[in-house]
């Protein structure tokens, strides 16, 4: 029997239950879409599932068994372990009822579907760790012919974040940015409630003011729609202490480095994938 594709899944299966697999679960959870119970969280080692269990999630180490149960299967484990996963689960797959959500980096739908050979729905889908609180930025891809599963992908992300539909090609770029992004972002949130300490704050309020101020500048640039330069002149003035602030961290090199560490991780992205 053929099902809806695009309807809400009442269950799913996670194949890679670590850090962004999650992630991905606990959003799902929080965003009051799914229970706990009707998402599948697999990993190798049992041992490492009993945390999960104990949330209330279905968890096994049987992947075989998660396809079989699930129509919507997300892949999430290592790009190494990739291939071992879909050769593993392919007899298992039904094209009428499956859909794969694939969050794994590098590895193209062409390849997936080389490795799957039923003609089962591929979606590629970037999203990072902030999902865990329904703040992901979800970058999504899929062939024209996947489209209805493009859809459905869209829709589960929405409710855990902000999703944006790209052409595959960007996912690199994309996994640099956004997933990636979240690490560079938060050490700049560390390295600001570092200052805030050398002038004189305890630790913990350093990290409380630097937070909250980076969420209100992102509020900024989200809300009114503005490029960030617009909204630093407004708190820039002639001979004042924020464009001495500005034009120090650039003297050293603040925005180069941040450039140069995104197109760095985007380079490094292309190599983390490496077919069998």
């Amino acid at each position: 029997m053929t099902v809806n594709k695009t309807a809400f899944p009442e269950s799913l299966a996670i194949l890679g239950a670590g850090n962004i697999g999650c992630a991905i679960a606990r959003g799902l959870v929080k965003s009051g879409q799914m229970q706990a119970n009707s998402i599948t969280l697999t990993r190798r080692h049992a041992n490492r599932l009993v945390e999960l269990s104990e949330e209330g999630f279905s968890t096994t180490t049987d992947n075989h068994a998660a396809v079989i149960a699930n129509d919507l299967i997300i892949a999430a484990v290592e790009p190494g372990q990739l291939d071992g996963l879909l050769k593993q689960i392919c007899p298992a797959l039904d094209p009428t009822r499956h859909t794969i959500i694939s969050v794994v980096s590098g590895a193209t739908i062409e390849t997936m579907l080389g490795l799957i050979k039923n003609g089962a729905s591929v979606v590629r889908a970037m999203p990072n760790t902030a999902i865990a609180v329904g703040e992901s930025m979800t970058c999504l891809s899929a062939r024209k012919a996947d489209s209805i599963s493009l859809q459905l992908a869209d829709q589960i992300f929405g409710t855990v974040g902000t999703t944006m539909i790209i052409d595959e090609d960007q996912m690199s770029a994309a996994t640099a940015l956004c997933a990636c992004g979240t690490a560079f972002f938060l050490r700049a949130i560390r390295a600001a409630s570092q200052g805030g300490i050398e002038i004189g704050f305890h630790s913990n309020d350093a990290l409380a003011m630097a937070a909250q101020t980076a969420k209100g500048a992102a509020e900024l640039l989200l809300a009114r729609g503005l490029h960030p330069e617009r909204e630093i002149d407004r708190v820039t003035t002639p001979r004042g202490a924020t464009i001495s602030g500005l034009n120090e961290m650039e003297h050293q090199g603040f925005s180069s480095a941040m450039i140069r560490g995104i197109t760095m991780s985007a380079d490094k992205v292309d190599k983390l994938y490496k077919k069998d």
